[in-house]
C-alpha cells in the first residue's frame, strides 16, 4: 500500500509545526527568565548570509501552507511576512495549521500525477507531478527551515532537545 500525498505532508506539517510552536514559547520564556533580549533572539542567524529565526519560520509556513494548497489544488493564501515578535510568529504557524486542517483528504486524490508549479517568474520550479514535488522538494525544504530556526536556538541557549523538535511530549 502506498502512502497518500495527504498523508505524507498534512500530517508532517501538522506534528513539526506543532513542535516549532512549541520551541518558540520555550525560547520565549527562556528569554525573559535570562533578561535576554527576545528581538535580539528573533534576528538571531546561524551565520551572516543565513535568514534569521523570524525568516526561518515565515519560510517554514509557506512551505507548509503552499504545498498543501497546491497538493489539493487551489490558491496558496498569501501571508504579509510582516511578524516582528513571537507572538506574531505564533499567530502564523496557528493561521498556517488551521488552514491546513481546514482542506479536506479528498482535495488531495490525484495530487501525485498532477502537474504542480512552485513559485513564479525566473524562480518558478515546475514539477511533472505532485510526488516528487513533495518529497524532493518542500518536505526536503520545510524540514530545513524547521531545523535551522531549532538550531537558532538551541545555539542561542535555549534549553531544548531533539524530543522538542520532535514534539515528543
Amino acid at each position: 500500500m502506498s502512502l497518500s500525498m495527504y498523508s505524507t505532508s498534512v500530517p508532517v506539517f501538522r506534528q513539526m509545526l506543532g513542535a516549532l510552536a512549541d520551541v518558540l514559547e520555550k525560547a520565549e520564556a527562556h528569554a525573559q527568565a535570562s533578561k535576554y533580549d527576545a528581538a535580539a533572539l528573533l534576528q538571531a542567524r546561524l551565520f551572516p548570509d543565513m535568514f534569521p529565526l523570524i525568516k526561518q519560520v515565515q519560510i517554514a509556513t509557506d512551505f507548509a501552507k503552499g504545498a498543501s494548497a497546491r497538493l489539493a489544488g487551489i490558491d496558496v493564501p498569501r501571508y504579509e511576512d510582516n511578524e516582528q515578535t513571537f507572538a506574531a510568529l505564533q499567530q502564523r504557524i496557528s493561521k498556517t495549521l488551521g488552514f491546513i486542517e481546514s482542506l479536506p483528504q479528498e482535495a488531495f486524490a490525484g495530487a501525485e500525477g498532477r502537474a504542480i508549479t512552485h513559485g513564479a517568474g525566473e524562480r518558478a520550479r515546475h514539477f511533472d507531478s505532485g510526488e516528487p514535488y513533495l518529497t524532493g522538494f518542500v518536505l526536503p525544504n520545510f524540514y530545513f527551515h524547521v531545523t535551522t530556526a531549532y538550531a537558532i536556538l538551541r545555539h542561542n541557549g535555549v534549553p531544548i532537545g531533539k524530543r522538542d523538535f520532535l514534539g515528543i511530549q
